[in-house]
């Protein structure tokens, strides 16, 4: 065999296995494996919650009054007076978070947040690296902006989710939302509130066993619970005004 002939070997077998190593890399980012500096692999994607069934009665799971909790904090989407509280725990990156925050969260302001019976707070838990981009700007949203930012990320998912300069997208939509491109560029390399945004989604993996998005935590006087996926409307219209219920009494 020729040198040259070998010299082609050499170069195909190189190209496979530079393919095949970053085809690799590519499926797990997808599954949520990031490579540590120690060449460990670490999962960090959490799967994405399923809708829960709509003709369940108990969609939701209590939450014993001993386990401390530092309740996430964030601009309030309703009256703060309102007597329950909805936190949305939610990716930007996930489908059925996106359904949520479009198609349920609208009826909801109708019949509940409007009426002063319930607030809503969003709470960022990242899945994929670009949804932490969206939550890093979301930290630095105006407040009266703040949903309506939300609203944008969610209704235009593919766009940022397929483009290869997410970064900019996130800067684009933050500037409709009162955040200048500028500022946006600082949020994203922000190393505080990418570690608040962490702790808030430990605290949330540790103590309300929330591995998956959306997940819901409702409170109301003393009593919390916690919501695992998309509950059909009429089954959480039951939960809200039984809960209502109980605060009247």
């Amino acid at each position: 065999m020729s040198f040259e002939n070998i010299i082609k070997k050499l170069s195909a077998f190189v190209a496979a296995f530079i393919v095949f190593f970053i085809a690799a890399g590519m499926y797990l980012s997808w599954k949520g494996f990031i490579m540590q500096p120690d060449g460990k692999l670490v999962l960090v994607k959490q799967a994405q919650a399923a809708a829960v069934d709509a003709d369940e009665e108990d969609i939701s799971s209590p939450i014993a009054k001993n386990i401390a909790l530092s309740l996430p904090k964030g601009p309030i989407l309703g009256s703060s007076k309102a007597p329950l509280t909805l936190y949305e725990f939610s990716s930007f990156g996930c489908s059925h978070c996106a359904d949520f925050h479009l198609n349920v969260l609208p009826k909801l302001e109708q019949d509940y947040i409007k009426q002063g019976k319930l607030k809503v707070i969003f709470v960022n838990f990242p899945l994929e690296r670009k949804s932490m981009q969206g939550a890093l700007i979301a930290k630095c949203i105006p407040a009266k902006h703040y949903y309506e930012f939300i609203k944008t990320a969610f209704k235009n998912q593919r766009e940022w989710y397929f483009s290869s300069n997410s970064e900019k997208v996130f800067a684009d939509y933050a500037a409709l939302n009162g955040l200048s491109r500028e500022k946006a560029a600082k949020c994203l390399r922000n190393d505080t509130n990418a570690k608040d945004i962490i702790e808030v989604r430990q605290q949330a993996i540790d103590r309300l066993k929330i591995n998956g998005t959306p997940s819901f935590l409702l409170t109301s006087n003393n009593n919390r619970e916690v919501i695992y996926g998309v509950p059909g409307y009429e089954a959480l219209q039951k939960l809200l005004d039984k809960r209502l219920a109980s605060v009247k009494n």
